[in-house]
């Protein structure tokens, strides 16, 4: 059955001079208009489309490929703006997507390039984007463990690193120095979960293999900190005989550790060690 927003494989039905009318289901025959004719499509064959609705408020099918779909989020460049209605954005379609005015984020210009929530709204039965995406991030606790593999949309940058949209649903953050390079808002990239927080929050990483091969000595740290009240005499610039008789790894090994609880919020590291957070 046919959904509004999302792509679907449809029978043709029939066709005429407008082009071929699809079963939708529960919302009637749909045309895919003659423009997108291929080889191939006759009544009784199936196709590939999308359906969303045309300026005339008609249900319509196209073969085109959005850059979105309904209920994701979406990097998307402003093509015009229409006082008192809205903004347009380019989504791959013919039809550009509305961005009504009551969602703009900030003030918007041609040109410009912002993330937004693509949605069906309930009054018109139109697909609309929202611009206040923080009102469509899931807040529900997030089911995720340590090393899953995710996709991340860049939302925001803030002062610890940057904000990311987890799998179109939950967000989380991947801390600066997690990056060999600067990451921009709307860049799309995998990541994997590297902590799930007691707040329900979400730490990321973009590299796996280096944040679980550290996973055992931030542990083994822990612990030994656990073990002596809460502090150790050692830190960043400690001697690396000193670390290495301690934990028995290089130097380098030890600060990527400590930085890591750090950045975690489990330890603080002063000028005679580090200490527990936790621990007055």
């Amino acid at each position: 059955m046919a959904q509004i927003g999302q792509r679907d494989v449809l029978i043709i039905k029939y066709e005429n001079q407008s082009g071929f009318y699809l079963d939708g289901g529960d919302l009637g025959e749909i045309l895919l208009p003659g423009r997108y004719r291929t080889p191939g499509m006759l009544p009784g064959t199936t196709v590939d489309v999308f359906v969303y609705r045309d300026s005339r408020d008609r249900l319509i099918a196209t073969t085109e490929v959005p850059h979105a779909m309904v209920n994701e989020f979406a990097y998307l460049r402003v093509v015009s703006v229409e006082r008192g209605l809205g903004a347009f954005l380019d989504w791959g379609l013919d039809k550009d997507l509305l961005l009504p005015i009551r969602e703009f984020p900030s003030l918007v210009t041609p040109g410009d390039w912002i993330v937004v929530w693509i949605h069906l709204d309930r009054r018109s039965d139109r697909i609309v984007a929202s611009g206040r995406t923080n009102r469509h991030v899931d807040l529900t606790e997030a089911d995720y463990k340590r090393g899953d593999a995710v996709k991340l949309l860049i939302s925001r940058i803030t002062p610890l690193g940057y904000d990311a949209i987890i799998n179109h649903k939950h967000s989380g953050l991947i801390y600066t120095d997690d990056s060999a390079e600067p990451l921009g808002v709307g860049q799309s990239l995998d990541g994997f979960v590297l902590r799930m927080r007691p707040d329900g929050k979400v730490d990321l990483t973009l590299h796996q293999a280096g944040r679980e091969r550290i996973a055992p000595l931030t542990e083994k740290i822990l612990k030994a900190l656990g073990e002596a009240e809460g502090k150790l005499p050692l830190h960043d610039r400690s001697d690396p005989a000193e670390i290495q008789r301690e934990f028995g790894v290089s130097k380098k090994a030890f600060k990527q550790a400590i930085g890591q609880l750090f950045r975690e919020r489990r330890i603080m590291i002063e000028s005679t060690g580090i200490r527990l957070v936790s621990v007055e």
